[in-house]
């Protein structure tokens, strides 16, 4: 026999192109290495030949698998009839797959469970009536996730919660090996398509590749089906299908004419009111818009005020960031930059059209505020620079005054301070938009927030804002750690001296309430009491005179001297014996004296707190000079 001529590589190629099978292969290696040539050459160009020809069965394989599918898929597009369909996908399921069972599910969303629908290969009933819940299963856990899953032993298989029923009924199949793949449309979940063995048997990659292809045009086909039935139900009722198309048509005119008109707000420079006024004419229905804590900020009804029932619509529409709809009315919520800033109040329940009417309007309002409170973000720049001037002490009190005259805030009338520790975001917007509204100034000092307001009670803002804070919606509630604003005040004042004053006293009053653990709290000086004096706002005489006036007048007008039977008493740390001993008195004179001195003072006199008043005056008194 002549020795083959050929160089390895070339006869490594012949084996390939006459499609030999692996044994001719190996006997080539064999015969090349009894031949002398170099063995890892040898070895090197076997394994290449060998891989190339895995490959290539690889590829016949899959195109064979593909020369199948299609032809699957062109039978499944002639099926019109849903059941005709379903039993199509079963029997080529298993026939792709040359397994002995194939079944297929549908999904029951309400329920929450896949239920069988068509089996092959299935003998018994209780196999045929299982229903999955979801998660609950191999089934279960396809129907759920929308992943593909395979068992090669379905019973030792812990990735799924096994129940009695299920496995009862798997069992009664002999059904070891298990593979699902989900039916998807879109994102959605309508079944289950599975293929399933008697003996255990692992499902390859390429199966469950195969397996998935085919549900995917397997779902498409279902869906076809399934809508060749709906439009055949639809058709049975067409004149009902034209007026409601009809009905969508006018819907969508209508919403467009609303659009413009909207638009033509924004485009004139129009503001909130314009809008309401416009949007009532295409509702037919009264129109406010309210804020976050539900103040109105426009209104196509200006008598119209709110109500409880407004309010929860208004923060549920917040809080959930779409449209409420009941109780006679419909709230859509006004958003901008991921913040709610407002919402738009209808006094109806709105249908579908007028939703998108109505969502239209709180986009156009979003937009309206934006720009508003851009505008007003660069003039609040220019009054937060005045205010911190007016605190420090930058320019001359002609400059400043005239700077603030341009702003429109008058320092000749008289006005209020507040100093503001713990302000969050809200209460910012909050300061802001009072010393906008006001003729007032606000600016961050270090980490503390002051506002200028003139004409206004200084308490009574400070409460307000403590108020404002407090007020949150039920998520906030449950934050941990969250803390109230406090604030000190001070006021009225005139001038950029009495603006500089009142900043410091209001400081004081501020670092005052942090001391005592007043956090949340506001306070000026005379409401501090004594604390007060020691913050240096007041005169002793009239701080002697609000605790014991009632008193000194009573001494004065009838000549007594229950003023020094208060001292005595206190003295003797409040025992009536030695209290009579000191003024040569019964003890039971001492006490009719307390009892006067009681009724005069007020009820709770004797509490701690007011004997710790009483006593401080009492002392300060000693020491002021006689009237």
């Amino acid at each position: 026999m002549s020795q083959d001529l050929r160089l390895p590589g070339e006869r490594f190629l012949a084996l390939l192109a006459e499609d030999r099978p692996l044994q001719d292969y190996n006997a080539l290696l064999s015969s090349l290495q009894e031949e002398g040539g170099d063995p890892d050459d040898v070895q090197r160009l076997h394994d290449l030949a060998v891989r190339a020809r895995a490959l290539r069965e690889i590829g016949q394989r899959r195109e064979s698998e593909l020369s199948a599918l299609f032809d699957t898929v062109a039978d499944l597009a002639e099926l019109k009839e849903l059941d005709d369909v379903l039993e199509a996908i079963v029997r080529r399921a298993r026939t792709l797959l040359a397994c002995d069972v194939s079944y297929l599910s549908l999904n029951d969303d309400e329920a929450g469970e896949t239920y069988m629908r068509i089996t092959q290969g299935i003998h018994t009933e209780e196999f045929r009536n299982v229903r999955l819940p979801f998660g609950a299963g191999l089934g279960g856990l396809v129907a759920q996730t929308a992943r593909p899953y395979a068992t090669d032993d379905y019973f030792t298989d812990e990735r799924f919660r096994h129940l009695r029923g299920i496995d009862h009924a798997v069992a009664g199949e002999e059904i070891r090996s298990i593979m699902g793949v989900p039916l998807l449309i879109g994102r959605r979940v309508i079944g289950v398509l599975y293929a399933a063995n008697h003996e255990v048997r692992p499902f390859a990659r390429e199966d469950i590749d195969l397996m998935t292809s085919f549900a995917a045009h397997a779902a498409i086909a279902l869906d076809n089906a399934r809508r060749v039935e709906q439009t055949a139900a639809a058709l049975a009722d067409l004149k009902a299908t034209g007026e409601l198309l009809q009905r969508n048509i006018e819907g969508v005119q209508r919403s467009a004419r609303a659009h413009d008109r909207l638009a033509g707000v924004v485009l004139r420079g129009g503001g909130l009111e314009d809008m309401a006024s416009e949007l009532h004419q295409v509702l037919e229905e009264p129109v406010q818009i309210l804020d976050a804590q539900g103040a109105v900020l426009a209104s196509s009804a200006p008598d119209l005020g709110t109500d409880d029932v407004d309010l929860d619509q208004l923060h549920g529409a917040l809080e959930e960031n779409h449209t409420v709809t009941g109780d006679g009315r419909s709230v859509a919520p006004v958003w901008a930059g991921g913040v709610p800033l407002a919402a738009v109040l209808l006094r109806s329940e709105v249908d579908e059209v007028n939703q998108r009417i109505l969502e239209r309007a709180a986009m156009t309002a979003a937009l309206i505020m934006v720009v508003r409170r851009s505008v007003a973000q660069t003039e609040s720049r220019l009054r937060g620079d005045l205010l911190v001037d007016l605190l420090v002490g930058r320019a001359g009190a002609g400059s400043l005054t005239a700077r603030a005259s341009l702003l429109g805030t008058d320092l000749s009338r008289k006005i209020s301070l507040l100093v503001i520790d713990g302000a969050d975001p809200r209460v910012r917007q909050a300061t802001g938009d009072l010393a906008a509204t006001h003729s007032g100034l606000s600016a961050e000092v270090g980490d503390r927030m002051v506002l200028m307001l003139p004409d206004r009670d200084a308490l009574e803002t400070g409460r307000h804002i403590v108020q404002l804070a407090g007020r949150t919606r039920p998520s906030a509630r449950r934050t941990v750690g969250r803390v109230l604003p406090t604030v000190g005040v001070a006021g009225p004042v005139t001038g950029v001296e009495g603006v500089r004053s009142a900043y410091q006293e209001a400081t004081r009053c501020l670092e005052a309430l942090l001391a005592l653990g007043r956090r949340g709290d506001v306070a000026d000086s005379a409401s501090l009491g004594f604390v007060g004096l020691l913050l240096g706002k007041g005169d002793p005489a009239d701080q002697v005179d609000a605790v014991l006036g009632p008193v000194l007048d009573y001494d004065r007008d009838r000549g007594t001297d229950l003023v020094l039977t208060l001292e005595t008493w206190l003295g003797q740390d409040r025992h009536l014996g030695r209290s009579g001993e000191e003024l040569h008195l019964h003890p039971n004179t001492v006490t009719q004296r307390l009892d006067r001195v009681g009724r005069l003072l007020g009820d709770g006199w004797q509490s701690p707190e007011r004997l710790l008043e009483v006593s401080l005056a009492l002392r300060l008194r000693r020491v002021l000079p006689s009237p």
